[in-house]
């Protein structure tokens, strides 16, 4: 500011000055040279302000421009004012730019959320939504933006929900890729905040009801399978207690009695290899198992099986590639074959034939298959045979001794050798159900000896 008074003190002076020695020169009067120099530093005066004006002008064209990396006046008072002026527009910039990366940050962050997020402003309209939520309702972030979210979901839960404003709870609603054979389940919650605006947040809990319902049915089923066995237990031990019975008729019910108790032991042991299974780690790739020790350990017991179930054995053919082992649990393995094996011995009349192959693939895997020529199974039900306590016909199951956890065994067996089970079936003409090993699993001796049949 001093230096602004100076300038323009300067300036006045020397106004003054040239006037006088103007006058002096040309018309020379001690008054004339007065007047002059009153002139002169008038002239001077507005000399100055005009400079300075337009040294503001370029202050005010510099600042409506956008550009302002550089000053318009570098030195006086404007020149001070513009370079303050640049330094707040570059601190503003960068805590403009500070904010917006936060914003984008944030964003993002929403956006890689697994559950849909949508803003809504005091109408509820959509401000912004990421791509969960676009999944979830069927919208589109571009076309569906400042669209009332009401109007563009129309399930009737909701719309319920959005009408009696409470907003305390959640609601569920089918999400807009539910169908029959995939239902999607979505639990929509509405936050209110700031000034009237709102924050919609949807979660896929399809996998939840699945499990729930799942532990449901599994606690419904085991009591269902446990309770018939002891239903009939209490009537024979009420039995035994009140009635005079022969040794002939005792001995017949202490045997029917110990059937129901052998059944309920192979429920409960089925149970506990599941548990096990499912809360065990993974099977070593480093302990190998000889497949055809493995499988002829099978082929005894189902000989044993159906001997007692049928009175005599079935055809029971094994195709055992020699040399074979794979990497993993051998207790898991056997108990994954032989339930295959069991079940087509349960399932298949007695004179027809059973099919055991063990060979290695061309990519280096291995295939162990079943194939038995029983009643066979319908389309509709192979989707879900290892299902826990799945059956296709209840009765039979229970009659050959089956408790409907054999196959949910070979499922989890299956993988978590990293393994793959098909089952194909045919109506009337039986069943196939093959499990593939992965390469990596699998091992054979240098010179593997050819294939050989062995009739059991």
């Amino acid at each position: 500011m001093l230096i602004r008074l100076l300038s323009f003190a300067l300036f006045q002076g020397l106004g003054a000055i040239l006037a006088a020695i103007f006058m002096q020169v040309f018309a020379p009067s001690h008054g004339g040279v007065v007047v002059s120099s009153l002139v002169g530093a008038l002239g001077a005066t507005y000399f100055w302000l005009l400079w300075d004006l337009s040294r503001g002008l370029r202050v005010m064209r510099w600042l409506r421009s956008e550009e302002t990396r550089e000053v318009a006046v570098e030195s006086g008072l404007w020149g001070e004012f513009s370079i303050r002026i640049r330094r707040l527009l570059r601190n503003n910039e960068r805590a403009v730019q500070q904010r917006d990366e936060r914003l984008q940050e944030f964003l993002a962050a929403m956006q890689a959320s697994p559950n849909g997020v949508v803003l809504l402003d005091r109408e509820f309209r959509i401000e912004w939504l990421n791509e969960s939520a676009e999944l979830h309702f069927g919208l589109d972030a571009r076309r569906d933006l400042l669209q009332h979210f009401a109007n563009l979901v129309r399930d009737p839960s909701f719309a319920a929900y959005f009408s009696a404003k409470d907003f305390d709870r959640d609601v569920l609603m089918p999400g807009r890729a539910s169908s029959a054979s995939l239902p999607v389940r979505l639990s929509v919650h509405v936050h209110p905040y700031g000034d009237g605006r709102s924050l919609l947040l949807s979660r896929d809990v399809t996998a939840v009801e699945q499990a729930e319902a799942m532990r449901r049915d599994f606690v419904a089923n085991v009591s269902h399978e446990i309770r018939t066995p002891l239903t009939v237990l209490g009537g024979f031990v009420e039995t035994l207690q009140t009635l005079s019975l022969t040794d002939t008729e005792r001995a017949r019910y202490l045997d029917l009695m110990a059937q129901q108790a052998s059944r309920m032991q192979s429920l409960v042991s089925d149970l506990l290899t599941l548990s096990r299974l499912e809360g065990s780690p993974p099977p070593s790739v480093h302990e190998w198992i000889d497949v055809g020790l493995l499988v002829d350990q099978c082929r005894q017991e189902a000989g044993e099986l159906a001997r007692l179930l049928w009175g005599q054995t079935h055809s029971l053919i094994f195709e055992i590639q020699s040399g074979l082992s794979l990497a993993g649990s051998a207790a898991e393995l056997h108990s994954a074959f032989f339930n295959l094996i069991g079940n087509a011995v349960r399932y298949t009349p007695a004179g027809k034939s059973i099919r055991v192959i063990v060979r290695a693939m061309d990519d280096g895997g291995a295939l162990f298959a079943v194939y038995d020529q029983g009643m066979g199974i319908a389309q509709e039900h192979i989707p879900r045979l290892t299902e826990r306590f799945y059956r296709v016909d209840r009765s039979r199951s229970r009659d050959t001794g089956g408790t409907g956890l054999g196959l949910a065994i070979v499922k989890h067996v299956v993988q978590r050798h990293g393994a793959e089970l098909s089952i194909a079936s045919v109506p009337g003409e039986g069943s196939n159900f093959q499990i593939l090993f992965p390469p990596h699993r699998v091992q054979f001796l240098p010179e593997p000896a050819p294939a050989e049949a062995i009739a059991a």
